[in-house]
């Protein structure tokens, strides 16, 4: 398509979108805040911590101006933490044209006010066409072109069908959905419930456990996002059980990989820094937590993920609370 586009961030996700694209014809710039990495990313063409292996096209540029990333850009793609997409869709405003497509690849629920990431952005660009892409889809395995499956998500069909276009490649095929709030739940949600399966494996226990912890997980997914105004059949595609089934049981899967650390019996903060990358599952736990309160949703896995989480329960109890409660109906 030959499009101008900016890759707001510069960790996995970041670099295996400019690579993609960057392959696929565009002309890709991509940002990031701090000087030791951009510095890195042009000396070796490879991002030496997060993806090393992968070379970078030569053509992608790299800048710490956000102005020089994004002005005139047809495709702003936000590979950024959760919790600093306010930030950067504000940093954007004053950027970008109102003919711009601002699409996000993060998946997180923002903290302080329970809101989706598309909300944010509506908020911060009023004048935006806004999508999601998401899916089971590990930034280390698009990176080295390993066949994969992903949904663009937009309130606006032609939206999502131009990101289809953009991004799709032989080993990177696009699905389209007008369902963004089931497309972005699923993608965030499902971190909560891959947490838990790592704790699960950390405490030694078994492949039954976690199908349990995976089926069970998709559920409460399903049900506060359709209370949410998605619509249930998503939960069920690639941003729903397709998203969640690669996060429970990969060891690319940060939110597992933390959770195996803490069921080991190290402390969240241990766990983190011993993965030193973001892990979305911890932050969005809480507002999940607030969300299921709000609309009355039960969701007893993500109430037992605050409880180890946020106020220290020994996990080998939030488990057999889980498993002691009272019986019921599989559909219920």
């Amino acid at each position: 398509m030959n499009k101008n586009v900016a890759v707001i961030g510069a960790g996995s996700m970041g670099i295996a979108m400019a690579v993609l694209l960057s392959k696929n014809g565009n002309n890709v710039k991509v940002w990031s805040p701090m000087s030791d990495e951009i510095n890195m990313l042009k000396e070796n063409r490879e991002h030496l911590t997060r993806l090393p292996g992968v070379k970078i096209p030569d053509s992608v540029e790299f800048t710490t101006d956000i102005y020089i990333a994004a002005k005139n850009c047809d495709v702003v793609v936000l590979a950024v933490p959760s919790q600093t997409t306010r930030q950067n869709c504000k940093a954007l405003s004053s950027i970008i044209s109102k003919d711009t497509i601002v699409v996000t690849c993060s998946k997180g629920i923002e903290d302080d006010t329970c809101k989706l990431l598309s909300e944010i952005m509506h908020e911060e660009l009023p004048h935006n066409n806004i999508a999601v892409l998401s899916g089971p889809s590990h930034a280390e395995e698009i990176a080295r072109d390993v066949p994969t499956t992903v949904v663009a998500a937009s309130e606006k069909n032609e939206v999502a069908q131009y990101l289809q276009d953009l991004f799709m490649t032989p080993n990177f095929r696009v699905y389209t959905n007008t369902d963004v709030i089931g497309v972005e739940l699923g993608g965030a949600l499902k971190n909560i419930i891959a947490l838990c399966a790592g704790i699960s494996d950390g405490l030694g226990y078994g492949d039954n456990t976690k199908a349990a912890l995976m089926t069970r997980g998709i559920t409460e997914i399903s049900r506060l996002g359709v209370a949410m105004g998605g619509k249930a059949d998503t939960f069920s595609g690639l941003t729903g059980v397709g998203d969640l089934i690669v996060t429970c049981t990969s060891m690319h899967s940060r939110n597992r990989r933390a959770g195996i650390l803490i069921g080991q019996g190290k402390s969240v903060q241990q766990a983190l820094e011993e993965v030193n990358m973001v892990v979305e599952g911890v932050a969005t736990t809480k507002p999940a937590y607030e969300l299921a309160k709000r609309l009355g949703v039960s969701m007893p896995i993500t109430n037992e993920a605050y409880d180890v989480l946020y106020k220290g329960k020994d996990p080998r109890k939030a488990v057999g609370d889980l498993m002691t409660r009272d019986k019921k109906n599989e559909m219920q």
